[in-house]
C-alpha cells in the first residue's frame, strides 16, 4: 500500500475496524474509505456494488460483521448467519469485479471445531464439529475464508484472511445482552462496585480458558499482514497465552477494586472448554503482539470510567 491509496475500512465504526483506521491514520496514509452502515448497507448488493463502481477502493480491510457473545449468538442464529454471509459475499465479490489488489477478511477464533487439539492450528479447519451456540457465526466466517480462497484459485484476487482470537479494546461492546466476556465483567464490576453489591454473577464454572488480544494490537497485525503476507492459507492472530475465565474474573475485579464476592451460575453454558491459538505462523513471518493483558485491560477500564451510561448502552 502506498500512502495516498485508496483504502476502504468496512466495519469502520466497530472496534476492529476503528482501530485499523487509527493505524492507517498513524501511518500516515491519506485516503481511507468510511461508510457508516446507514451511508452503506454492505448487506445491500447493488449498494455494496455502487460504492465500489465509483469509489474505485484499492484495498480492503473487511472487518464489518455482525457480532455478539454466547447469548446471542445463540438467540439471533438466523440474523448471525444472514448478516454476516452477505456482507462477505457482498464485499469480496465486488472487490474482485472492480480489481482491487488485496483484501483482507477477517473472521474468529469460533471457525475451529470444539474439540481441536490445542493450542489451535490453521489446520484443524473443518476437522471436526463447531460449539452449538455459535455455529451460525463460524459457518459464516468459514464461508468468508473459503470465498478468499476460491476467488484466489480461480481469479487469482490476493485475498488473504486472518482469524483473531477474542478481542477487548477501546471502542468495545458493554451492553450485557450481547457483548462479549470481558467487557461485560468490566461492566458488572464496576456497576456492583459504584452501587454497593456485596456479589457479582458470572455465567459457568469459571474453568474455559481463553485468550484476549488488545484491538490495537490486531489493528498492528492486520497492517503487518497487508503489507507482508500473500498466501492462501489464513493465519492466527493471538498471543499465544491464555488463563481461566475465572483468573479473568480475579484480574478484572483488582483493576477495578471491587470487594465483593464472585457468585458463578452454573446452570448457565461455558460454551468452548478452550481456545488458545497457536500463533506460531505469523510470529514466524515477523509480527508478535506487544500490549500486555494487565496493562491493557487497565487502560480499557479508564475509557470505560470515562463514559456516561447512555454512551455505555448505545455501544
Amino acid at each position: 500500500m502506498e500512502k495516498n491509496s485508496r483504502i476502504f475500512v468496512a466495519g469502520h465504526r466497530g472496534m476492529v475496524g476503528s482501530a485499523i483506521v487509527r493505524k492507517l491514520v498513524n501511518e500516515n496514509h491519506t485516503h481511507i474509505l468510511e461508510r457508516t452502515s446507514a451511508e452503506l448497507d454492505l448487506r445491500n448488493q447493488s449498494a455494496v456494488e455502487d460504492f465500489f463502481k465509483h469509489e474505485k477502493p484499492e484495498y480492503v480491510f473487511l472487518s464489518a460483521a455482525k457480532v455478539g457473545g454466547i447469548h446471542a449468538n445463540n438467540v439471533y442464529r438466523a440474523e448471525f448467519l444472514y448478516d454476516n454471509l452477505m456482507i462477505e459475499t457482498n464485499v469480496i465479490h465486488a472487490a474482485w469485479k472492480h480489481g482491487v489488489k488485496k483484501l483482507l477478511f477477517l473472521g474468529s477464533s469460533c471457525i475451529y471445531p470444539k474439540l481441536a487439539p490445542q493450542p489451535l492450528q490453521e489446520e484443524s479447519l473443518l476437522t471436526g464439529t463447531l460449539e452449538s451456540t455459535n455455529e451460525p457465526y463460524a459457518i459464516a466466517k468459514i464461508a468468508g475464508i473459503k470465498m478468499c480462497e476460491a476467488y484466489r484459485d480461480q481469479y487469482g484476487c490476493n485475498f488473504i484472511s486472518a482469524m483473531p482470537t477474542n478481542l477487548y479494546g477501546p471502542n468495545d461492546n458493554y451492553d450485557l445482552n450481547n457483548s462479549h466476556v470481558l467487557p461485560a465483567m468490566i461492566r458488572k464490576f464496576h456497576t456492583a462496585k459504584e452501587s454497593g453489591a456485596d456479589h457479582v454473577e458470572l455465567w459457568g464454572t469459571g474453568s474455559p480458558m481463553r485468550e484476549f488480544l488488545h484491538v490495537d494490537d490486531l489493528a498492528d497485525a492486520c497492517y503487518f499482514l497487508m503489507m507482508n503476507y500473500n498466501e492462501k492459507l489464513f493465519v492466527n492472530v493471538g498471543t499465544g497465552e491464555d488463563l481461566t475465565i475465572k483468573a479473568l474474573a480475579e484480574m478484572v475485579k483488582d483493576i477495578v477494586l471491587y470487594e465483593g464476592e464472585i457468585r458463578w451460575n452454573t446452570q448457565k453454558p461455558d460454551g468452548t472448554p478452550r481456545k488458545l491459538m497457536d500463533v506460531s505462523r505469523i510470529n514466524q513471518f515477523g509480527w508478535k503482539h506487544k500490549i500486555a493483558l494487565h496493562d491493557g485491560i487497565s487502560s480499557v477500564y479508564e475509557e470505560f470510567k470515562s463514559m456516561n451510561i447512555e454512551e455505555v448502552r448505545a455501544k
